[in-house]
Protein backbone atom coordinates (compact mmCIF):
# COMPACT_ATOMS: atom_id res chain seq x y z
CA UNK A 1 0.00 0.00 0.00
CA UNK A 2 1.30 3.46 -0.85
CA UNK A 3 1.03 6.47 1.43
CA UNK A 4 1.24 10.13 0.53
CA UNK A 5 4.51 11.83 1.29
CA UNK A 6 4.31 14.54 3.93
CA UNK A 7 6.23 16.93 1.67
CA UNK A 8 3.32 16.88 -0.78
CA UNK A 9 0.90 18.71 1.53
CA UNK A 10 0.78 22.43 0.83
CA UNK A 11 -1.81 23.60 3.36
CA UNK A 12 -2.65 22.69 6.95
CA UNK A 13 -6.19 21.84 5.89
CA UNK A 14 -4.96 19.40 3.25
CA UNK A 15 -2.60 17.78 5.76
CA UNK A 16 -5.33 17.58 8.41
CA UNK A 17 -7.82 16.02 6.01
CA UNK A 18 -5.36 13.36 4.92
CA UNK A 19 -4.30 12.58 8.49
CA UNK A 20 -7.93 12.12 9.48
CA UNK A 21 -8.53 9.88 6.46
CA UNK A 22 -5.84 7.43 7.62
CA UNK A 23 -6.90 7.52 11.27
CA UNK A 24 -4.15 9.81 12.57
CA UNK A 25 -5.69 12.19 15.11
CA UNK A 26 -3.00 14.87 15.34
CA UNK A 27 -3.01 18.22 17.14
CA UNK A 28 -2.35 20.80 14.45
CA UNK A 29 -2.25 24.59 14.40
CA UNK A 30 -2.93 26.12 11.00
CA UNK A 31 -0.48 28.97 11.61
CA UNK A 32 2.64 29.40 13.67
CA UNK A 33 2.55 32.14 16.26
CA UNK A 34 5.00 35.02 16.25
CA UNK A 35 8.33 34.52 18.08
CA UNK A 36 7.14 36.48 21.11
CA UNK A 37 3.89 34.54 21.35
CA UNK A 38 4.69 30.91 20.60
CA UNK A 39 4.36 28.48 23.52
CA UNK A 40 7.45 26.72 22.15
CA UNK A 41 9.51 29.61 23.57
CA UNK A 42 8.04 29.36 27.07
CA UNK A 43 10.61 28.49 29.75
CA UNK A 44 10.31 25.37 31.91
CA UNK A 45 11.42 24.93 35.52
CA UNK A 46 13.36 21.68 35.96
CA UNK A 47 14.49 21.34 39.56
CA UNK A 48 16.65 24.38 40.27
CA UNK A 49 17.19 24.97 36.55
CA UNK A 50 15.21 27.04 34.09
CA UNK A 51 15.12 25.53 30.60
CA UNK A 52 14.69 28.29 28.06
CA UNK A 53 12.30 26.72 25.53
CA UNK A 54 10.25 23.62 24.71
CA UNK A 55 12.60 21.89 22.28
CA UNK A 56 14.65 18.91 23.40
CA UNK A 57 17.44 17.00 21.64
CA UNK A 58 16.90 13.29 22.17
CA UNK A 59 19.78 10.87 22.79
CA UNK A 60 20.92 8.83 19.82
CA UNK A 61 23.24 5.87 19.56
CA UNK A 62 26.59 6.84 18.10
CA UNK A 63 28.62 4.41 15.98
CA UNK A 64 31.59 6.68 15.54
CA UNK A 65 33.56 6.75 18.79
CA UNK A 66 36.90 5.05 19.39
CA UNK A 67 37.10 1.42 20.42
CA UNK A 68 37.99 2.53 23.95
CA UNK A 69 34.84 4.65 24.16
CA UNK A 70 36.05 8.19 23.42
CA UNK A 71 34.57 10.75 20.99
CA UNK A 72 36.00 11.26 17.51
CA UNK A 73 35.71 14.25 15.18
CA UNK A 74 32.36 12.87 14.00
CA UNK A 75 31.04 12.72 17.55
CA UNK A 76 32.25 16.23 18.32
CA UNK A 77 30.64 17.62 15.18
CA UNK A 78 27.30 16.03 16.09
CA UNK A 79 27.43 17.60 19.55
CA UNK A 80 28.36 20.96 18.06
CA UNK A 81 25.18 20.67 16.01
CA UNK A 82 23.22 19.95 19.17
CA UNK A 83 24.62 23.18 20.60
CA UNK A 84 23.73 25.27 17.56
CA UNK A 85 20.22 23.79 17.36
CA UNK A 86 18.78 26.35 19.75
CA UNK A 87 17.11 23.65 21.86
CA UNK A 88 17.57 24.34 25.56
CA UNK A 89 17.18 20.77 26.84
CA UNK A 90 19.73 18.19 25.72
CA UNK A 91 18.47 14.77 26.82
CA UNK A 92 21.77 12.98 26.89
CA UNK A 93 22.76 13.81 23.32
CA UNK A 94 24.22 10.33 23.18
CA UNK A 95 23.57 6.87 24.64
CA UNK A 96 26.68 6.24 26.76
CA UNK A 97 27.39 2.70 27.99
CA UNK A 98 28.24 2.14 31.66
CA UNK A 99 30.48 -0.85 30.83
CA UNK A 100 32.11 -2.44 27.81
CA UNK A 101 29.85 -5.51 27.82
CA UNK A 102 26.82 -3.24 27.59
CA UNK A 103 27.87 -1.37 24.44
CA UNK A 104 25.47 -1.51 21.49
CA UNK A 105 28.47 -1.44 19.15
CA UNK A 106 32.26 -1.35 19.48
CA UNK A 107 32.31 2.39 18.78
CA UNK A 108 29.70 3.50 21.28
CA UNK A 109 30.84 5.98 23.91
CA UNK A 110 31.78 4.61 27.34
CA UNK A 111 31.83 6.39 30.67
CA UNK A 112 34.71 5.52 32.96
CA UNK A 113 37.77 7.16 34.51
CA UNK A 114 39.72 7.14 31.24
CA UNK A 115 36.94 8.77 29.18
CA UNK A 116 35.86 11.31 31.80
CA UNK A 117 37.93 14.19 30.41
CA UNK A 118 36.69 13.53 26.86
CA UNK A 119 33.05 13.49 27.94
CA UNK A 120 33.60 16.73 29.86
CA UNK A 121 35.15 18.38 26.78
CA UNK A 122 32.27 17.11 24.62
CA UNK A 123 29.76 18.90 26.85
CA UNK A 124 31.97 21.98 27.02
CA UNK A 125 32.16 22.15 23.24
CA UNK A 126 28.38 21.92 22.96
CA UNK A 127 28.03 24.77 25.45
CA UNK A 128 30.62 26.90 23.62
CA UNK A 129 28.80 26.54 20.31
CA UNK A 130 25.44 27.23 21.97
CA UNK A 131 26.85 30.41 23.53
CA UNK A 132 28.17 31.59 20.18
CA UNK A 133 24.95 30.74 18.37
CA UNK A 134 22.32 31.67 20.94
CA UNK A 135 24.07 34.16 23.22
CA UNK A 136 22.98 32.58 26.50
CA UNK A 137 23.71 29.29 28.24
CA UNK A 138 22.20 30.04 31.64
CA UNK A 139 18.94 28.44 30.50
CA UNK A 140 20.60 25.41 28.84
CA UNK A 141 20.38 22.01 30.58
CA UNK A 142 22.60 19.20 29.31
CA UNK A 143 22.21 15.61 30.54
CA UNK A 144 23.79 12.27 29.72
CA UNK A 145 21.96 9.04 28.97
CA UNK A 146 23.35 5.98 30.78
CA UNK A 147 22.68 2.67 29.10
CA UNK A 148 23.33 -1.05 28.99
CA UNK A 149 22.25 -2.69 25.74
CA UNK A 150 21.48 -6.09 27.24
CA UNK A 151 19.90 -8.31 24.60
CA UNK A 152 21.22 -6.03 21.84
CA UNK A 153 24.82 -5.68 23.00
CA UNK A 154 27.53 -5.82 20.32
CA UNK A 155 30.60 -4.72 22.26
CA UNK A 156 33.28 -6.35 20.08
CA UNK A 157 31.88 -6.77 16.58
CA UNK A 158 29.31 -4.52 14.89
CA UNK A 159 27.66 -7.53 13.27
CA UNK A 160 27.75 -10.00 16.16
CA UNK A 161 25.34 -9.92 19.08
CA UNK A 162 26.73 -10.81 22.50
CA UNK A 163 23.49 -10.66 24.46
CA UNK A 164 22.93 -10.68 28.17
CA UNK A 165 19.26 -10.98 29.05
CA UNK A 166 16.81 -10.76 31.90
CA UNK A 167 14.90 -13.85 30.76
CA UNK A 168 14.52 -16.24 27.84
CA UNK A 169 12.12 -14.59 25.40
CA UNK A 170 9.72 -16.84 23.46
CA UNK A 171 9.93 -14.75 20.27
CA UNK A 172 13.06 -12.58 20.37
CA UNK A 173 15.40 -15.47 21.17
CA UNK A 174 14.55 -17.14 17.88
CA UNK A 175 14.34 -13.88 15.91
CA UNK A 176 17.89 -12.86 16.86
CA UNK A 177 19.50 -16.29 17.08
CA UNK A 178 19.87 -16.38 20.85
CA UNK A 179 21.20 -19.82 21.78
CA UNK A 180 20.68 -21.97 24.84
CA UNK A 181 23.96 -20.81 26.35
CA UNK A 182 22.95 -17.14 26.39
CA UNK A 183 23.74 -15.49 29.70
CA UNK A 184 20.74 -14.67 31.89
CA UNK A 185 21.84 -12.11 34.46
CA UNK A 186 21.68 -13.22 38.07
CA UNK A 187 20.29 -11.05 40.86
CA UNK A 188 23.81 -10.62 42.23
CA UNK A 189 25.04 -9.42 38.82
CA UNK A 190 22.19 -6.90 38.70
CA UNK A 191 23.19 -5.69 42.16
CA UNK A 192 26.70 -5.14 40.82
CA UNK A 193 25.35 -3.34 37.74
CA UNK A 194 23.56 -0.90 40.04
CA UNK A 195 26.98 0.03 41.41
CA UNK A 196 28.21 0.73 37.87
CA UNK A 197 25.23 2.98 37.07
CA UNK A 198 25.75 4.94 40.28
CA UNK A 199 29.47 5.25 39.61
CA UNK A 200 28.69 6.44 36.08
CA UNK A 201 26.30 9.07 37.44
CA UNK A 202 29.07 10.35 39.74
CA UNK A 203 31.40 10.63 36.76
CA UNK A 204 28.72 12.46 34.79
CA UNK A 205 28.45 14.94 37.65
CA UNK A 206 32.22 15.38 37.61
CA UNK A 207 32.06 16.02 33.85
CA UNK A 208 29.56 18.83 34.42
CA UNK A 209 26.32 17.22 33.27
CA UNK A 210 23.14 18.45 34.93
CA UNK A 211 21.27 15.16 34.97
CA UNK A 212 21.51 11.54 33.93
CA UNK A 213 18.91 9.42 32.18
CA UNK A 214 18.52 5.95 33.66
CA UNK A 215 17.46 4.45 30.33
CA UNK A 216 14.42 2.13 30.26
CA UNK A 217 13.39 2.02 26.62
CA UNK A 218 13.79 0.46 23.17
CA UNK A 219 14.36 -3.17 24.12
CA UNK A 220 17.61 -2.54 25.97
CA UNK A 221 18.31 -3.99 29.40
CA UNK A 222 16.37 -1.44 31.47
CA UNK A 223 13.32 -1.88 29.24
CA UNK A 224 13.55 -5.67 29.37
CA UNK A 225 13.59 -5.50 33.16
CA UNK A 226 10.08 -4.07 33.07
CA UNK A 227 8.72 -7.09 31.18
CA UNK A 228 10.39 -9.76 33.35
CA UNK A 229 6.98 -10.96 34.49
CA UNK A 230 7.97 -14.60 34.96
CA UNK A 231 11.50 -14.07 36.23
CA UNK A 232 12.06 -15.40 39.76
CA UNK A 233 13.93 -13.50 42.45
CA UNK A 234 14.29 -9.85 43.45
CA UNK A 235 14.11 -8.44 39.91
CA UNK A 236 11.14 -10.27 38.43
CA UNK A 237 7.45 -10.91 38.86
CA UNK A 238 5.74 -8.04 40.65
CA UNK A 239 5.97 -4.46 39.41
CA UNK A 240 7.84 -3.62 42.62
CA UNK A 241 10.50 -6.19 41.71
CA UNK A 242 10.61 -5.25 38.02
CA UNK A 243 11.27 -1.61 38.93
CA UNK A 244 13.72 -2.43 41.74
CA UNK A 245 16.77 -1.69 39.59
CA UNK A 246 15.41 1.66 38.39
CA UNK A 247 14.29 2.76 41.83
CA UNK A 248 17.51 1.71 43.58
CA UNK A 249 19.74 3.49 41.07
CA UNK A 250 17.70 6.70 41.39
CA UNK A 251 17.52 6.51 45.19
CA UNK A 252 21.28 6.16 45.39
CA UNK A 253 21.92 8.95 42.89
CA UNK A 254 19.82 11.31 44.97
CA UNK A 255 21.41 10.15 48.22
CA UNK A 256 25.06 10.01 47.12
CA UNK A 257 25.38 12.72 44.45
CA UNK A 258 24.01 16.02 45.79
CA UNK A 259 22.59 18.23 43.09
CA UNK A 260 22.53 15.54 40.41
CA UNK A 261 19.08 15.01 38.90
CA UNK A 262 17.86 11.73 37.44
CA UNK A 263 15.43 11.35 34.56
CA UNK A 264 14.03 8.28 32.82
CA UNK A 265 13.37 7.68 29.14
CA UNK A 266 10.63 5.05 29.09
CA UNK A 267 9.08 2.90 26.39
CA UNK A 268 5.54 3.32 27.65
CA UNK A 269 4.17 0.36 25.73
CA UNK A 270 5.45 -2.45 23.58
CA UNK A 271 4.00 -4.80 20.97
CA UNK A 272 4.87 -8.12 19.44
CA UNK A 273 7.99 -8.12 17.28
CA UNK A 274 7.26 -7.59 13.58
CA UNK A 275 8.63 -9.27 10.47
CA UNK A 276 8.20 -8.78 6.71
CA UNK A 277 5.12 -10.41 5.26
CA UNK A 278 4.82 -11.88 1.77
CA UNK A 279 4.34 -8.36 0.36
CA UNK A 280 7.25 -6.92 2.33
CA UNK A 281 4.99 -5.03 4.74
CA UNK A 282 5.48 -5.60 8.44
CA UNK A 283 3.27 -8.04 10.23
CA UNK A 284 3.34 -9.12 13.89
CA UNK A 285 5.32 -12.27 14.59
CA UNK A 286 2.59 -13.11 17.08
CA UNK A 287 -0.81 -12.94 15.34
CA UNK A 288 -2.99 -9.96 16.26
CA UNK A 289 -5.32 -10.91 19.10
CA UNK A 290 -3.15 -13.84 20.20
CA UNK A 291 -1.64 -13.95 23.67
CA UNK A 292 1.64 -12.10 24.09
CA UNK A 293 2.84 -11.84 27.68
CA UNK A 294 6.19 -10.10 27.19
CA UNK A 295 5.11 -6.50 26.59
CA UNK A 296 5.43 -3.86 29.28
CA UNK A 297 2.49 -1.53 28.75
CA UNK A 298 0.68 -4.21 26.75
CA UNK A 299 -2.66 -5.80 27.51
CA UNK A 300 -1.56 -9.42 27.15
CA UNK A 301 -2.18 -9.58 23.40
CA UNK A 302 0.13 -8.97 20.46
CA UNK A 303 -1.02 -5.44 19.64
CA UNK A 304 -2.74 -4.20 22.80
CA UNK A 305 -1.97 -1.20 24.99
CA UNK A 306 -2.62 -0.89 28.71
CA UNK A 307 -1.02 2.14 30.36
CA UNK A 308 -1.87 1.18 33.94
CA UNK A 309 1.62 -0.13 34.78
CA UNK A 310 3.48 2.68 32.94
CA UNK A 311 1.35 5.14 34.92
CA UNK A 312 2.26 3.37 38.15
CA UNK A 313 5.94 3.63 37.20
CA UNK A 314 5.59 7.39 36.74
CA UNK A 315 3.97 7.59 40.17
CA UNK A 316 6.92 5.69 41.64
CA UNK A 317 9.32 8.07 39.93
CA UNK A 318 7.42 11.08 41.23
CA UNK A 319 7.59 9.68 44.76
CA UNK A 320 11.37 9.38 44.31
CA UNK A 321 11.62 13.05 43.37
CA UNK A 322 11.98 12.48 39.63
CA UNK A 323 10.14 15.08 37.60
CA UNK A 324 11.79 14.66 34.20
CA UNK A 325 10.59 11.82 31.96
CA UNK A 326 10.79 11.20 28.23
CA UNK A 327 8.16 8.96 26.67
CA UNK A 328 8.95 6.65 23.79
CA UNK A 329 7.51 3.29 22.73
CA UNK A 330 8.59 -0.10 21.42
CA UNK A 331 12.02 -0.88 20.00
CA UNK A 332 13.91 -0.01 16.80
CA UNK A 333 15.13 -3.61 16.66
CA UNK A 334 11.87 -5.51 16.43
CA UNK A 335 8.93 -3.11 15.85
CA UNK A 336 10.51 0.13 14.55
CA UNK A 337 7.39 1.45 12.81
CA UNK A 338 5.72 2.19 16.15
CA UNK A 339 8.83 3.77 17.68
CA UNK A 340 10.42 5.51 14.69
CA UNK A 341 7.72 6.04 12.04
CA UNK A 342 9.24 6.24 8.56
CA UNK A 343 8.12 5.86 4.96
CA UNK A 344 11.44 4.31 3.94
CA UNK A 345 12.61 1.47 6.23
CA UNK A 346 16.25 0.58 6.91
CA UNK A 347 17.72 -2.14 4.72
CA UNK A 348 17.04 -4.85 7.30
CA UNK A 349 13.52 -3.66 8.06
CA UNK A 350 10.05 -4.01 6.58
CA UNK A 351 7.68 -1.75 4.69
CA UNK A 352 5.35 0.25 6.95
CA UNK A 353 2.15 -1.70 7.75
CA UNK A 354 0.31 1.58 8.43
CA UNK A 355 0.68 5.18 7.36
CA UNK A 356 3.57 6.45 9.51
CA UNK A 357 1.37 9.36 10.59
CA UNK A 358 -0.68 6.83 12.54
CA UNK A 359 2.43 5.87 14.51
CA UNK A 360 3.20 9.52 15.24
CA UNK A 361 -0.35 10.16 16.41
CA UNK A 362 -0.26 7.06 18.62
CA UNK A 363 2.89 8.25 20.39
CA UNK A 364 1.48 11.74 20.89
CA UNK A 365 -1.77 10.31 22.30
CA UNK A 366 0.00 7.92 24.70
CA UNK A 367 2.29 10.72 25.89
CA UNK A 368 -0.69 13.05 26.34
CA UNK A 369 -2.57 10.46 28.41
CA UNK A 370 0.39 9.95 30.74
CA UNK A 371 0.91 13.71 31.00
CA UNK A 372 -2.77 14.11 31.92
CA UNK A 373 -2.41 11.53 34.68
CA UNK A 374 0.83 13.09 35.99
CA UNK A 375 0.52 16.83 35.60
CA UNK A 376 3.38 17.46 38.06
CA UNK A 377 5.89 15.70 35.82
CA UNK A 378 7.80 17.37 33.00
CA UNK A 379 7.14 15.16 30.01
CA UNK A 380 9.21 15.13 26.82
CA UNK A 381 7.59 13.63 23.73
CA UNK A 382 9.12 11.57 20.91
CA UNK A 383 8.27 10.47 17.38
CA UNK A 384 7.88 13.92 15.79
CA UNK A 385 10.43 13.72 12.97
CA UNK A 386 8.12 12.05 10.44
CA UNK A 387 5.89 15.17 10.56
CA UNK A 388 8.62 16.90 8.54
CA UNK A 389 7.35 20.28 7.22
CA UNK A 390 4.40 20.16 9.62
CA UNK A 391 6.45 19.36 12.71
CA UNK A 392 6.37 22.98 14.00
CA UNK A 393 2.58 23.20 13.63
CA UNK A 394 1.97 19.95 15.50
CA UNK A 395 4.61 20.76 18.13
CA UNK A 396 3.08 24.17 18.79
CA UNK A 397 -0.41 22.68 19.11
CA UNK A 398 0.76 19.86 21.39
CA UNK A 399 2.52 22.24 23.78
CA UNK A 400 -0.26 24.82 23.60
CA UNK A 401 -2.87 22.20 24.49
CA UNK A 402 -0.80 20.82 27.37
CA UNK A 403 -0.36 17.40 25.74
CA UNK A 404 3.39 17.51 26.34
CA UNK A 405 5.87 19.86 27.98
CA UNK A 406 8.77 19.56 25.55
CA UNK A 407 9.07 18.29 21.97
CA UNK A 408 11.96 15.88 21.44
CA UNK A 409 13.90 15.73 18.18
CA UNK A 410 16.16 12.85 17.13
CA UNK A 411 16.76 12.07 13.45
CA UNK A 412 15.64 15.55 12.42
CA UNK A 413 18.66 17.07 14.17
CA UNK A 414 21.05 14.97 12.08
CA UNK A 415 19.89 16.62 8.86
CA UNK A 416 18.58 19.95 10.14
CA UNK A 417 20.10 20.88 13.51
CA UNK A 418 18.97 24.51 13.28
CA UNK A 419 15.26 23.67 13.05
CA UNK A 420 14.43 24.72 16.64
CA UNK A 421 16.30 28.01 16.22
CA UNK A 422 14.54 28.72 12.93
CA UNK A 423 11.09 27.96 14.35
CA UNK A 424 11.64 30.05 17.47
CA UNK A 425 12.90 32.98 15.36
CA UNK A 426 9.91 32.79 13.03
CA UNK A 427 12.05 31.90 10.02
CA UNK A 428 10.67 29.59 7.30
CA UNK A 429 11.99 26.05 7.32
CA UNK A 430 14.94 25.19 5.13
CA UNK A 431 13.02 22.49 3.30
CA UNK A 432 16.08 20.94 1.68
CA UNK A 433 17.36 20.08 5.18
CA UNK A 434 14.13 18.56 6.50
CA UNK A 435 14.54 14.86 7.34
CA UNK A 436 12.46 12.73 4.97
CA UNK A 437 13.06 9.53 7.01
CA UNK A 438 15.13 7.80 4.34
CA UNK A 439 16.56 5.70 7.23
CA UNK A 440 20.15 5.88 5.98
CA UNK A 441 21.13 7.00 9.49
CA UNK A 442 20.04 3.49 10.58
CA UNK A 443 21.02 1.47 7.50
CA UNK A 444 24.61 2.75 7.63
CA UNK A 445 25.45 1.63 11.18
CA UNK A 446 23.51 -1.60 10.77
CA UNK A 447 26.08 -2.34 8.05
CA UNK A 448 29.12 -1.27 10.05
CA UNK A 449 29.43 2.33 8.79
CA UNK A 450 29.47 5.49 10.88
CA UNK A 451 26.13 7.09 11.68
CA UNK A 452 24.98 10.31 10.05
CA UNK A 453 22.59 11.79 7.49
CA UNK A 454 24.14 10.81 4.17
CA UNK A 455 21.37 12.11 1.85
CA UNK A 456 20.99 15.64 3.27
CA UNK A 457 24.18 16.50 5.16
CA UNK A 458 26.96 17.26 2.65
CA UNK A 459 29.58 16.44 5.29
CA UNK A 460 28.49 12.79 5.21
CA UNK A 461 27.53 12.82 1.55
CA UNK A 462 31.14 13.58 0.66
CA UNK A 463 32.58 10.72 2.73
CA UNK A 464 33.70 7.49 0.99
CA UNK A 465 31.23 5.67 3.23
CA UNK A 466 28.41 7.20 1.19
CA UNK A 467 29.42 5.22 -1.88
CA UNK A 468 29.66 2.08 0.24
CA UNK A 469 26.18 2.75 1.62
CA UNK A 470 24.73 3.11 -1.88
CA UNK A 471 26.22 -0.23 -2.89
CA UNK A 472 24.90 -1.92 0.25
CA UNK A 473 21.40 -0.59 -0.38
CA UNK A 474 21.53 -1.61 -4.02
CA UNK A 475 22.61 -5.12 -3.06
CA UNK A 476 19.91 -5.36 -0.41
CA UNK A 477 17.23 -4.21 -2.88
CA UNK A 478 18.43 -6.74 -5.44
CA UNK A 479 18.35 -9.53 -2.91
CA UNK A 480 14.77 -8.72 -1.93
CA UNK A 481 13.70 -8.61 -5.57
CA UNK A 482 15.46 -11.88 -6.26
Amino acid sequence: MSYRRVASFRTAEEFRHYAESVGADLPLDDDLLAPGETPLATPLAVGDHVVGNRFCILPMEGWDGTTDGKPTQYTVRRWENFGRSGAKLIWGGEAVAVEHAGRANPNQLLINDSTLGDLARLRERLVEVHQAQCGNTADLLVGLQLTHSGRFARPNDKKRLEPVVMYRHPVLDAKFGVTDDVHVLTDDELDALIERFVAAAKLARDAGYGFVDVKHCHGYLGHEMLSAFDRPGRYGGSLENRTRFMRTVIERIHAEIPGMMAGVRLSAFDWSPFEPGSDGAGQPSVPAGADYKCAFGGDGTALGIDLSEPSQVLSMLSDLGVSLVCISVGSPYYNPHIQRPALFPPSDGYQPPEDPLVGVARQIAVTAELKKQHENMLVVGSGYTYLQDWLPNVAQAAVRQGLVDSVGLGRMVLSYPELPADVLAGRPLARKKVCRTFSDCTTAPRNGLISGCYPLDRYYGDLPEHAQLKQLKKAAAGGKQG
